[in-house]
C-alpha cells in the first residue's frame, strides 16, 4: 500500500467511508463496541483521536478534557484533579488526560458525549474502559482478517502544540506505537491528520509511511501558527485558496462539510487539479448537525433530510467522508 489509504490507479467511484470515532451514532464514541460495530457495518477505515497521559501513553479520546466522555466525575479519588486550563486558546474546566497515569485512566469507563441526542447510545454508558492506541491497532488488524477486507486507520493528532508545550511531545509517542504495532512501514493503509501542519511535517520526517492530511476548520486559525506567528498567522480559509493549496506540504485536506455546502465553492476540483485528495467531516443524519435547509420536524435528535445534504457533498467529488452512522454512510455513498 506504500502508506497510502486505498490509492488506486483507477479513481474510486465512491468516497472512502470512514467511521468517525467508530460508530458513535450507536455506541459511545471511541469505545471498543463503537469500533467493532463500525467494522461490522462495512467501513473502509476508522478514525481515532489520540491524546497523551502523564506517563506518555496514547489514549483514544476526542479531547484531553474527559468529563463529558467518561465517568471521571463519579470517582471521588480523582476529585482534586478537576482544574481549569487553556487549551489551544480556549478556557476549559474539567479533568485532563495529562494529569493522570494510564493505570489511573484505565479505571474509568466511557460515556456517550451527546446523551440527549443519542439516547440509545447512552444506554451503553459505564460499561467499557478507555482504549489505548495499541489496543485499537490490534483491533483493526484482527477485524481486517475477520471480515475479509483491508480496514484502514485515519489517525487524528489532537493538540500537538499544547502537549509539546507541557513536555509531552506526541510525535515520538505516535512513532513508537505505530512502529511497534506494524503500522509504520507502509504495509497497512494509514492516514495521519491534524489541524496543525507543523506536527504533520514532523511526523513525515520520522519516515512513517502514511498519507498526511491537513484538517481545515470553517473558521479560525491553526493554533500552531498562532503560537509561532501571532496575529499575522493565516486563517484556515487561506489554506483552501489556489495559493494555499499550491503551498500545501500535505497529501490532501479534510474540510468541515460546511465549506463544501457553500454554493459555488471549488475546493474539490482545485485540490484535485493539484493532485491532492479531499475528505470531509462529519456526515450525520440528525437535525442538530444538518445544514438548516435540510432539517425536518421532530427535534434535534430526529433524522432530517440527510440524504439531500449528503447528495450535495457527494456531487463535489470528495474522496472520503467521515460518518457517525456507518450503515447509512455505506448505503448512501457506496
Amino acid at each position: 500500500m506504500n502508506g497510502v489509504l486505498y490509492a488506486e490507479s483507477v479513481p474510486r467511484k465512491s468516497p472512502l467511508i470512514i467511521g468517525h470515532r467508530g460508530a458513535p451514532g450507536y455506541r459511545p464514541e471511541h469505545s471498543r463496541s463503537s469500533y467493532e460495530l463500525a467494522f461490522a457495518l462495512g467501513v473502509d477505515a476508522v478514525e481515532p483521536d489520540v491524546v497523551a497521559t502523564k506517563d506518555g501513553v496514547l489514549v483514544i479520546r476526542h479531547e484531553n478534557e474527559i468529563s463529558g466522555t467518561t465517568d471521571v466525575a463519579q470517582h471521588p479519588e480523582f476529585a482534586d484533579r478537576r482544574t481549569t486550563k487553556r487549551i489551544d486558546g480556549e478556557k476549559l474546566t474539567g479533568w485532563f488526560t495529562e494529569d493522570f497515569t494510564w493505570a489511573e485512566l484505565s479505571t474509568l469507563r466511557v460515556r456517550e458525549r451527546l446523551p440527549r441526542v443519542r439516547t440509545s447510545s447512552a444506554t451503553f454508558d459505564d460499561a467499557q474502559p478507555i482504549l489505548r492506541l495499541p489496543d485499537l491497532l490490534e483491533m483493526i488488524s484482527a477485524a481486517s482478517a475477520e471480515h475479509g477486507r483491508e480496514i484502514g486507520l485515519v489517525l487524528e493528532v489532537k493538540h500537538a502544540t499544547y502537549f509539546e508545550g507541557i513536555g509531552l511531545d506526541l510525535v515520538p509517542l505516535i512513532e513508537r506505537d505505530l512502529r511497534a504495532g506494524g503500522w509504520a512501514a507502509g504495509e497497512l493503509p494509514l492516514v495521519i491528520e491534524a489541524f496543525e501542519s507543523t506536527v504533520l511535517d514532523r511526523l513525515r520526517e520520522t519516515g512513517i509511511a502514511a498519507s498526511f492530511i491537513y484538517l481545515i476548520e470553517a473558521s479560525g486559525k491553526p493554533f500552531d501558527l498562532v503560537t509561532s506567528m501571532g496575529p499575522s498567522a493565516p486563517d484556515y480559509a487561506a489554506a483552501v485558496t489556489p495559493e494555499g493549496l499550491d503551498a500545501l506540504r500535505a497529501d490532501g485536506i479534510s474540510v468541515n462539510k460546511r465549506m463544501l455546502l457553500q454554493p459555488g465553492n471549488t475546493i474539490v476540483p482545485d485540490a484535485h487539479a493539484r493532485g491532492l485528495r479531499v475528505f470531509t467531516w462529519t456526515c450525520r443524519p440528525e437535525n442538530q448537525f444538518l445544514s438548516p435547509r435540510f432539517r425536518a420536524g421532530g427535534g434535534k435528535a430526529a433524522f432530517g433530510d440527510y440524504e439531500g445534504e449528503w447528495r450535495v457533498i457527494a456531487d463535489t467529488g470528495v474522496d472520503g467522508v467521515f460518518v457517525d452512522h456507518p450503515d447509512l454512510g455505506v448505503a448512501f455513498f457506496r
